[in-house]
């Protein structure tokens, strides 16, 4: 293995697999999609590293893999219990962030690389568009749906929990 792609991926390993996770909704299946693109990736090295941002082009292989993946994948239900984690203190934060995650989750794959481009990566709506391969107005459609589609499980979700 080239010492610069090996380099590349001890340094990035941890931030792929979160993208990841965001994206497909899933630690462990975001572990082997980064994996299987970091593979693919590798066959291409010599030509990606000659680039100025092999990121760009490494995020944007995850991001396809993790539609694709999603779209072979059966959706599976979120579980209606929890494990119990964290501490005391950080217990509101976690509950947060995991609410949010498992309703990112429900989403359809498209929807969710879409909310994880624009929200996580900050990337414009034509950057957006240029890695999913789609029209700008599909990238406004999908965020609209996403972001309304998140709103009601949030709000859903609170309506439960003050019910308990």
């Amino acid at each position: 293995m080239d010492s610069r792609l090996a380099e590349y991926v001890r340094g990035q390993w941890p931030a792929l697999v979160r993208y990841a996770t965001l994206l497909c909704g899933d630690p462990s299946e975001a572990e082997e999609i980064v994996q299987s693109t970091l593979t693919r990736v590798a066959v291409r090295w010599r030509f990606i590293d000659g680039k100025d941002n092999p990121d760009g082009y490494v995020r944007r292989a995850l991001v396809r893999a993790c539609i694709d993946s999603g779209k072979r994948r059966r959706r599976e239900p979120a579980t209606a219990i929890l494990p119990d984690v964290g501490t005391a203190d950080q217990s509101t934060r976690i509950a947060d962030v995991d609410q949010v995650r498992r309703a990112l989750a429900t989403l359809p794959p498209r929807q969710r690389a879409v909310l994880v481009l624009r929200y996580l990566d900050d990337a414009s709506e034509a950057r957006t568009a240029e890695v999913l391969g789609c029209s700008v107005g599909t990238v406004k459609s999908q965020t609209a749906k996403g972001l309304a589609k998140l709103r009601d499980l949030v709000a859903l979700d609170e309506i439960g929990q003050g019910s308990t």
